[in-house]
């Protein structure tokens, strides 16, 4: 469904100025950089986020968040890792959900680079899942919003 970074090696992205919000919550994104993910089109152009949860729902509705955009003209999708506060690859992040740290809009998705670092995160954090990329979907960020963890 979602493009897969072909990138060996760092994952740079351009990062947010101090003017760049959210294309869905409209909140300014450089005020929250332990947060920041990012969406890099084929172009040059780039759509910053306040968590993974408000980049999700973008992806998952383009045409409501970036009518003038579409999944295949994507090159690159980053995310903030939550140990290391460093952009990886969203398709490569595990994401626990349910835990007791919240981020910028309420719970959140926790980006974390390996498997072994997102179970530390869930004991430590009475998380209650990880998922993957392909595993987020529309109904399970309704649920974080609400505060509902399955």
């Amino acid at each position: 469904m979602f493009p897969v970074s072909a990138l060996s090696g760092s994952f740079d992205l351009p990062a947010p100025g101090p003017k760049d919000t959210c294309p869905v919550c409209g909140m300014f994104v450089s005020k929250y950089p332990d947060w920041v993910g990012t969406v890099l089109y084929k172009d040059g152009h780039a759509h910053h986020f306040d968590g993974a949860k408000d980049l999700f729902k973008y992806l998952l509705d383009m045409p409501t968040w970036a009518p003038n955009h579409s999944v295949e003209n994507i090159e690159r999708i980053g995310v903030t890792e939550y140990y290391g506060v460093t952009l990886t690859d969203a398709h490569e992040a595990y994401y626990v959900i349910g835990s007791d740290v919240l981020g910028p809009m309420g719970h959140e998705l926790i980006p974390l680079r390996t498997k072994e670092d997102a179970e530390e995160f869930l004991a430590d954090h009475k998380g209650t899942k990880i998922v993957r990329f392909k595993q987020v979907t529309m109904e399970l960020l309704l649920k974080l919003d609400d505060g509902v963890f399955e």
